[in-house]
């Protein structure tokens, strides 16, 4: 990381995005709360509901109507090479056979930055990840969670202040699971915007400030997690019975019980003679 990290100065403000994708409409005027710089939001909700769509749109590779602005900026106005210094975006990984090895894909990551692409600055995010032994292994001979693990670094080090992350701990394990959410909430209060797309809900309570649930292209819920991981809008938006629970320490989880039943009955006055 560079000793004078680039850190958000300014809100960031979604409002009305639309999103057309194979003759769907994914996102339907979707409109969240402005995102703070110090905070880590968690975009949850069921498949199909909008996430990864969404950190789509706001990178500019979907056409979207509707307004982002970050600060005075209009994001989705910007020329690609503008809106790359802005916003860090690590997609979903599929297979790879990139014959780069880690160090030289965290440098080409670097390309088109302000500063020079230094091997230092390239090995001290790997170092961050705990991932500096990999540094001269080709991304074809790595494991999922390895190139998951590189693909976080490739973000890390272009320093953004607007970071989007789409399900950055599939494929790894619990340990790493932990690795890469305290590094992702480091970067958030460091000072950054940091959205994060997660399937685990009990992941999402644990290290998010904020939580969004979608639901087919909406937002059903914005606020910290306690208010937006509850049984009544599981059932609604999942289609699940659940109980949410605190640890010893506070902390949410989530445990399923199967699919929704019938909706409790509101009981019914009693009849007088």
């Amino acid at each position: 990381m560079s000793a004078a990290p680039t850190l958000a100065q300014a809100p960031l403000e979604i409002q009305g995005l639309q999103v057309d994708y194979r003759q769907r409409r994914v996102l339907q005027g979707l409109t969240l709360p402005p995102l703070a710089p110090g905070r880590l939001l968690a975009l949850v909700g069921p498949n199909g509901a909008g996430k990864s769509t969404l950190l789509r749109a706001l990178t500019g590779l979907l056409p979207t109507r509707g307004q982002v602005r970050y600060g005075a900026s209009e994001l989705l106005a910007m020329p690609a090479a503008q809106r790359a210094r802005i916003v860090g975006f690590m997609p979903q990984l599929g297979a790879s056979g990139s014959t780069l090895t880690v160090l030289e894909a965290t440098l080409v990551a670097m390309h088109g930055l302000h500063a020079p692409a230094a091997p230092a600055t390239a090995m001290q995010a790997l170092e961050q990840l705990g991932i500096a032994h990999l540094a001269m292994q080709p991304l074809a001979h790595l494991s999922g969670g390895q190139r998951q693990m590189a693909a976080l670094a490739q973000v890390v080090v272009r320093d953004c202040p607007v970071v989007l992350l789409d399900e950055p701990v599939s494929a790894l394990d619990l340990a790493h699971q932990w690795q890469v959410m305290q590094t992702v909430q480091r970067l958030a209060h460091a000072g950054r915007i940091v959205i994060v797309v997660l399937h685990d809900l009990t992941l999402a309570a644990q290290w998010a400030d904020d939580v969004a649930l979608l639901q087919a292209g909406q937002l059903c819920a914005f606020g910290p997690p306690q208010q937006t991981i509850t049984p009544e809008r599981l059932r609604s938006a999942y289609g699940v019975d659940a109980r949410v629970r605190s640890c010893e320490q506070g902390r949410l989880f989530v445990l399923v019980d199967g699919p929704a039943g019938p909706a409790p009955q509101a009981p019914q006055p009693a009849q007088t003679e």
